[in-house]
């Protein structure tokens, strides 16, 4: 069975619940393949207990490296750390990756006050996101807009 590491950041309410979402639709698309999705084990994600940073570098980076796939969500005033660790050790291991970067602010690129908004400082109506962890992700697989076109290349990254 292939394997799919979900990489995302699961601290906030919003964040856990899309994770989740993501995760359900991922399931029920492909139930041939297994997602692990770290906010699931309990062992190391139930904040009420305790887990070391060992123990939780272990258990993330293990999984990263038994999957075929993984999955990074890039959205947030910058990339989470985590995610972009679990992005780092991904390209490391040649596993391919799949990037969600889907912040609306990328849109109207050819609208020219908007370019225009570029030579003014602070004015920028564009999103940033990290370009070399962009650029991990790239080199070893694409990045996607949306999570319908996530879910629909998902089997074109788990090819033989």
């Amino acid at each position: 069975m292939k394997k799919i590491y979900f990489a995302a950041p699961l601290f906030s309410q919003a964040d856990f619940h899309y994770n989740a979402l993501l995760v359900d639709q991922i399931r029920q698309a492909y139930p041939e393949y297994e997602v692990f999705l770290p906010q699931e084990q309990g062992e190391i994600n139930d904040k009420n207990k305790y887990a070391d940073s060992k123990m939780i570098a272990k258990l993330d980076a293990d999984a990263v490296l038994e999957s075929d796939l993984i999955i990074a969500l890039l959205d947030g005033v910058s990339i989470d750390a985590g995610v972009a660790s679990e992005v780092g050790i991904a390209y490391q291991a040649d596993i391919p990756m799949l990037g969600l970067f889907t912040d609306s602010r990328q849109l109207g690129a050819t609208n020219q006050d908007k370019l225009d908004a570029l030579q003014v400082v602070g004015e920028s109506q564009f999103a940033y996101v990290n370009l070399f962890t962009v650029g991990l992700i790239k080199m070893k697989g694409q990045l996607v807009s949306t999570a319908q076109d996530l879910i629909k290349v998902i089997p074109d990254l788990l090819k033989d």
